[in-house]
């Protein structure tokens, strides 16, 4: 592999900057149906915890933890989603959710101890750094869900988008990005994979998945995570990253703890509620 065109604050800044601009003539079209400070404040946590710390976090960790084991980190999301819905939104827990969360607890655990033995060249900050950043997914995840419900997906992301633009295009200066442009001769190969990356992989997912959440529930949207783990791992193994058996059977108890939380309320239904005519 040849050195590197960007370095990872530049890529995170990249990220936000393009998918902003892509994003930015919805954000002006729709920026007149912000009425109230609660709205602007929900919308800047959904643009700065949903997206823009996110961005620099994952690109951080990734200069030190493989591809696949920051994609099994992804699996904190669903348990920090029911966490914080429970304790800032006080949405109920059943009993099955709570054994749920107390089995995926668990399991992050033993995949934080694991993975960190294998880990490319980094530290515990590469893993804590995408800890953070599940944690910021979740915090926007429950925002959208619970105070901006009357706003449509795309409204949402162009207008969260449109909001972390002048920090992302301050991080982009002060991190060298246009200095690195204009005199790595790389540059332009560099910005239009950033460009796809940041077009379909940021912008459009970060509609789609908007759009689930509104649709659904926080926590059912979180659970997309489920199938990162997977695809990471195959990814992973496709360009020779290591992968331990002791961290796939950590995966394993995180998905069943998550399992729990969200279908917890189903198996409930379906087998302990009493059928009609039974006491």
């Amino acid at each position: 592999a040849g050195d590197p065109i960007f370095n990872d604050s530049q890529v995170g800044a990249l990220r936000m900057i393009i998918a902003a601009i892509v994003l930015l003539p919805y954000g002006i079209l729709h920026f007149r149906k912000i009425r109230t400070l609660r709205q602007l404040v929900s919308l800047s946590i959904v643009g700065f915890f949903g997206n823009f710390f996110p961005a620099f976090l994952f690109t951080y960790s990734e200069t030190g933890i493989s591809s696949g084991f920051a994609g099994m980190l992804n699996s904190f999301t669903p348990i920090f989603t029911v966490l914080i819905g429970f304790l800032v939104f006080k949405v109920k827990l059943t009993p099955m959710q709570l054994l749920g969360v107390a089995i995926g607890t668990g399991g992050i655990y033993l995949l934080m101890a694991t993975g960190k033995s294998i880990s490319l060249k980094g530290d515990w900050s590469h893993i804590l750094a995408v800890v953070v950043a599940t944690f910021c997914y979740a915090i926007s995840l429950n925002t959208i869900k619970h105070t901006l419900q009357a706003f449509s997906a795309i409204e949402i992301t162009s207008l969260a988008f449109m909001l972390v633009l002048p920090p992302a295009l301050i991080a982009g200066w002060q991190f060298g990005t246009i200095e690195t442009i204009l005199t790595n001769p790389n540059a332009p190969e560099g910005l239009a994979f950033i460009g796809l990356l940041s077009i379909f992989g940021t912008a459009l997912a970060v509609i789609l998945f908007n759009r689930i959440i509104r649709e659904t529930s926080a926590l059912f949207a979180s659970s997309v995570t489920y199938f990162i783990p997977v695809v990471a791992v195959i990814i992973g193994f496709f360009f020779k990253e290591e992968i331990s058996g002791l961290q796939v059977v950590a995966m394993a108890i995180i998905l069943i703890g998550v399992l729990f939380v969200n279908l917890g309320p189903r198996i409930k239904e379906k087998f302990l509620r009493p059928k009609n005519g039974q006491q």
